[in-house]
Order: C-alpha cells, then structure tokens, then sequence
C-alpha cells in the first residue's frame, strides 16, 4: 500500500482548507503543525462581522485593476496565514512548519509557485515558524526555511508575493 507522505498529508488538509476562502481571486489554506500536530488552520477571508467579497459579489482589487502583490490595504480579507497564525498561541509555533496551498478562486485550479506576501512573512518569522511548504502540483511543493527570509532582506520589501 503506498501512503502519502507527511507533506502532502499536510498540504492536502491546507489545500482542502483554502475551499473555505471567500476571495474572488485566490483562494489559500494554511496550516500550521508541530511534532505532527495541527496547531491551527487558516483561509483567506473578511474579518469576523465584515462582509466577505464572496458576498458582495465583487473585488475591488480586481475593479481597479491592481496587479498581485499591491495595495493590499485595499483588500477585505486577512490573509491565510495571518488568520492561522492569529488561532494560535506563539509558544506552539516556535519551531512549527507552515503548509499552504493556493487555488484559483475561479476554476479551483491548483495556482503553483506562490508565496507568501511581505506582510505575512513578517508575521511568520514573527510567530517563531521556521518553514513554510507550498503546493505546487498534487505531488510537488516548495519548501522555505524561514531564516532564509532574514538573509534575503528584499524579500520583506513588499516587492515579490501573492
């Protein structure tokens, strides 16, 4: 019997949790795990009491036609891995592995090669996670060692992401 490898395990539950994300445009999941435990899960959607872009029917991103990766100030969700990170304590994170998978909100395609946006990878080194998995194929994904975040200082520049 073949079994699924613990990292496709994980970014099945991540990508199975991005169908929970009420974005127009992405739809991703995350979870964080330690020492094989999920600590938290998270998807991209409107703050609590606010409504979600799913049910206006619109994206005002997509409306003003802002490319990826800007002006998320402009955007009504939390992103996936600040809505995980926000559903745990600290102290079970430090040490913790991050898994995301994203989705094209449109076909529920699987979207490979994304990454986190600056914001969120501030947030992650300061959760005390130290690698993010990301999705590529049913099969395939990225592994980050958060340090290397710190190393390549742009990378939190808010000039590459999602």
């Amino acid at each position: 019997m073949d079994r699924v490898s613990k990292e496709n395990y994980y970014l099945d539950i991540a990508q199975t949790v991005a169908t929970r994300s009420t974005c127009l445009r992405k739809s991703f999941g995350a979870i964080i795990v330690k020492n094989d435990t999920i600590i938290s899960t998270g998807y991209n959607g409107a703050p609590r009491g606010r409504k979600n872009c799913s049910d206006i029917g619109k994206c005002i991103r997509d409306e003003l036609k802002i490319p990826r990766g800007e002006r998320y100030e402009l955007c009504r969700s939390v992103h996936s891995e600040a809505n995980a990170i926000i559903a745990a304590s600290r102290e079970r994170m430090l040490g913790a592995t991050l898994y995301m998978a994203c989705l094209d909100s449109k076909t529920g395609e699987l979207v490979p090669g994304t990454n986190s946006c600056a914001m969120c990878k501030k947030l992650i080194i300061n959760a005390g996670i130290d690698k993010v998995v990301i999705r590529n194929t049913p099969d395939s994904y990225s592994v980050v060692e958060v340090r290397e975040w710190l190393e390549d200082d742009d990378s939190l520049s808010g000039r590459r992401g999602y």
